[in-house]
């Protein structure tokens, strides 16, 4: 509860009165873009890796996935509400991202109840790990509804959403176990990859200035510097 109280506060946090510029919304666009594709090459794909030989099938599974729902479902989807008719990624974009971060979500709360199911020591340590990032991701997934020019209600309920998908996790471990984990990680990362790499990336890309891509060093940066502290701590 804790970890997905995390998300909302990041969510939250995105949506605080006052317009963001688009040239705010690029630069948190192009931090989310550094964070997600640090998260999918750093620690989902190894994960993924150990736990089941087929990992990279079900990668590339996930990244169809993505293509698929963005191409043929979500273009037809509307969450909430009508998306506004100002946007700096395309509507489709926001909810390719949004799938992709409930499955990470979704085994953030597999990986916290599993822990609690060997120890009450080793869970705890696990959720404090997990709500490190818990606030970035928050952040991210309001900040791509906002930027797909949706409002701030639908931001706000997408934050709800990841908070819940990781509750959800948990209460699947703790019933059903921990054989289809590997799957799961694979799958995350295949997906992150695609709204990473596929759709923000080309965003930036767009942008001359080198001040948009410093900001996706930055999403990359955070990322590492979480691990760390999650290291000093004792966390991994």
């Amino acid at each position: 509860m804790i970890a997905a109280g995390a998300t909302l506060v990041g969510g939250f946090a995105a949506t605080l009165p006052g317009r963001l510029s688009h040239r705010r919304l690029s630069h948190i666009i192009a931090f989310g873009a550094g964070y997600i594709l640090a998260a999918a090459l750093v620690s989902l794909l190894p994960e993924s890796l150990k736990l089941v030989a087929t990992a990279p099938l079900w990668v590339l599974a996930g990244y169809a996935i993505a293509h698929l729902c963005e191409h043929t479902f979500t273009s037809h989807f509307h969450f909430g509400e009508e998306t506004n008719t100002e946007h700096v990624v395309a509507p489709s974009v926001s909810m390719t991202a949004l799938v992709g971060l409930s499955l990470h979500a979704f085994f953030d709360g597999v990986a916290i109840s599993s822990g609690f199911l060997v120890t009450p020591t080793l869970g705890v340590l696990i959720a404090l790990a997990v709500v490190l990032h818990k606030v970035p991701e928050g952040v991210t997934i309001s900040s791509l509804m906002l930027a797909a020019g949706r409002t701030r209600r639908n931001a706000r309920q997408a934050a709800m959403l990841l908070a819940a998908a990781t509750l959800a996790g948990a209460g699947f471990m703790s019933i059903l176990g921990g054989e289809l984990k590997g799957i799961g990680l694979a799958l995350s990362c295949g997906i992150a990859l695609y709204v990473a790499a596929t759709d923000l990336m080309p965003e930036i890309n767009q942008h001359p200035e080198g001040r948009y891509s410093l900001s996706a060093l930055t999403g990359v940066l955070l990322y590492f510097g979480v691990h760390a502290v999650m290291r000093r701590l004792g966390l991994q």
